[in-house]
């Protein structure tokens, strides 16, 4: 924590000197400008400097224009002080205007002024080597004032994000990196044409339109790129919106959801530290997910209740941070942050809590992004809470099923067979024969109950699919038929496709069919080979079971499996139906039997 905040520092330091000597240097030639004889000229030379500032072209850190070929015009036609002065209002104008952090209302004039200056003095350090009446010299002393202003620029910049205590990582740099490229060639070819153009009308006089003319399309470039760089982005932000809302629905049925969700948060929103705050059962807050500084005691856990407070998205910047609940526990470099309530049918239900280091750091298009994902959170979090509901239900109701079996089974079945005891210990003296009858029947009472005990425990031990998952599960149940019987029937398993996450219901419906299918082909089917196929698609599983046995009539065997009350078809179509699927059976005598099994994804999925 002590090293986030010493370069916080350091970078605000920093950030603060070259705003110094920027605005120092502005202020010395403004009073040292020479006399301005054409100022229509000049605003119009402003103006498009102007414009190419406001349509940046944005990336994660920062932005890039094409403002260089305007401002090497003005360098040439009026000099670096002028051109200085008007670069340095533009950029300042620009800030202004985008009501930008004062930080940066201060730190980007003096920073871009400032390249340009150190560009202006690495040519007149480089024409000491060179005659500048040859054209190849004229174009290479362009060359090292435009290479010194980008590199300067971006070293500026880079030294800044790298003193900050956000996250730059090669790829964010990368980003940018494209982005000032993509300007330094606009303006290499600019500069090159510029030069060219002046060589070859040195005879004939030309004004300061016919510059204007030559920079117009530059602006409407500048224009169009900044507008088609923002819906790329805007594309690229409901992309990841609708990736985070499609993976989220998987998290569902997850109990350790925390890590996952953490991922997803990540690739829609940039942030420095984020929270996560839930209500349990008894509508007490509490901190679910914790990505930075935030550490609450117990007893400060009731500063929790705060929270309530915000009913709807609020943003709090550095003046406005102190009035956020929980500002005070927060690292002393958090300058912004956003507080997005989790409600669903107007109940709060948790809330989202993301903060930066910086100030105003919130874009409006970020600040969507955050409601949109607090609104999918809520959903996520009241179906997760119907699910723990559900399976709560569902033990309450296999405890009172076992309860059931128990009353109404082994406990009817060792009652009768006290009661015939108790009989046979009266008549054993005086009618032997008839007690030894009784005593017999109790035995064989007595085992019939005992195996409806092992039934039951055995009915009570994890599903096969549970311990070793679907697939290990068929094999493994495969080979014990291999190992067991002296089988002549051929079996064998293929799956296609990559397997998705499915729910432990969909698992065990699958190897219930299966294991059903095997039996019934070992019994029934008469058959040497039995393939089975299960493949994965995005959108269903298909499950296909084939032998090349006798075959059967299905009318037949359905009106058997009514009057029969042993796992068959109508069961194997139950359970199908539990993960909303379809079930299908072709069968032909003499032809074999296919079963064919689709489950949809909100199946298999557990919608």
């Amino acid at each position: 924590m002590k090293q986030k905040s010493y370069r916080h520092y350091m970078a605000q330091l920093f950030m603060m000197a070259i705003s110094f000597i920027g605005w120092a240097v502005a202020a010395f030639l403004l009073l040292h400008l020479p006399v301005i004889t054409e100022p229509f000229e000049l605003v119009f030379l402003l103006a498009f400097i102007f414009i190419c500032e406001y349509f940046p072209m944005p990336f994660r850190k920062g932005n890039s224009s094409l403002t260089f070929p305007v401002v090497y015009l003005t360098y040439l036609i009026y000099g670096i002080e002028i051109a200085f002065i008007l670069y340095f209002i533009a950029v300042l104008a620009t800030t202004l205007l985008n009501q930008r952090p004062v930080r940066i209302i201060f730190f980007n004039p003096a920073q871009l002024a400032l390249s340009l200056g150190i560009a202006h003095l690495a040519k007149s350090w480089s024409m000491q080597f060179g005659d500048l009446s040859e054209p190849a010299a004229i174009v290479s002393s362009f060359l090292f004032f435009l290479c010194s202003f980008y590199i300067f620029n971006n070293f500026i910049v880079d030294i800044v994000l790298l003193l900050r205590p956000e996250k730059y990582t090669l790829p964010i740099w990368l980003e940018k990196g494209r982005g000032e490229l993509f300007s330094f060639a606009i303006s290499l070819v600019y500069g090159v044409l510029l030069h060219f153009l002046g060589n070859q009308n040195r005879a004939v006089e030309v004004d300061i339109f016919t510059y204007f003319f030559f920079l117009s399309p530059l602006i409407f470039l500048a224009i169009i790129s900044s507008i088609i760089i923002k819906l790329r982005a805007d594309k690229q932000r409901l992309k990841a919106l609708f990736h985070f809302s499609s993976e989220l629905n998987k998290l569902i049925p997850v109990k350790d959801w925390e890590d996952g969700l953490k991922r997803l948060i990540t690739g829609v929103v940039s942030y420095d530290e984020s929270f996560l705050f839930t209500r349990d059962e008894k509508g007490k807050w509490y901190l679910a997910i914790s990505e930075g500084s935030l550490h609450l005691s117990q007893h400060q856990l009731q500063e929790l209740e705060a929270l309530n407070k915000i009913r709807s998205l609020q943003v709090y910047n550095k003046q406005t941070l102190n009035q956020a609940p929980l500002a005070a526990y927060f690292d002393k470099t958090i300058q912004s942050a956003v507080y997005a309530p989790l409600v669903l049918e107007d109940q709060q239900i948790g809330c989202l809590v993301m903060a930066k280091t910086r100030t105003n750091s919130f874009i409006v298009e970020d600040v969507h992004s955050i409601a949109t994902i607090a609104n999918q959170l809520a959903i996520f979090l009241k179906t997760q809470l119907l699910f723990s509901e559900k399976e709560q239900r569902l033990l309450l109701e296999e405890r009172n099923r076992i309860a059931h079996d128990i009353h109404d089974g082994i406990a009817q079945t060792l009652a009768g067979a006290i009661m015939k005891y108790d009989t046979a210990s009266k008549k054993i003296y005086s009618h032997p024969a008839e007690a030894q009858s009784l005593i017999n029947d109790s035995n064989h009472t007595l085992r019939e109950g005992l195996k409806e005990i092992r039934d039951s425990i055995y009915a009570l031990r994890p599903y096969p699919t549970e311990q070793l998952g679907l697939h290990l599960a068929i094999k493994k149940k495969i080979a014990d038929l291999k190992e067991n019987q002296e089988l002549a029937l051929s079996i064998s398993f293929e799956s296609q496709g990559v397997q998705d996450k499915m729910s432990l219901m969909t698992e065990k419906v699958i190897f219930s069919i299966v294991q059903e299918s095997i039996q019934n082909c070992i019994k029934h089917a008469n058959a040497s080979r039995l393939d089975i196929l299960l493949a994965y698609q995005p959108d269903h599983i298909f499950l296909r079971i084939k032998d090349n046995g006798i075959g059967f009539s299905l009318y037949q065997a359905m009106t058997r499996a009514m009057k029969e009350p042993h796992y068959g078809i109508l069961q194997m179509n139950e359970d199908a139906e539990k993960v909303n699927a379809s079930f299908q059976i072709e069968s032909k005598e003499k032809e074999g039997t296919e079963i064919m099994v689709k489950i949809p994804a909100e199946g298999f999925k557990g919608g």
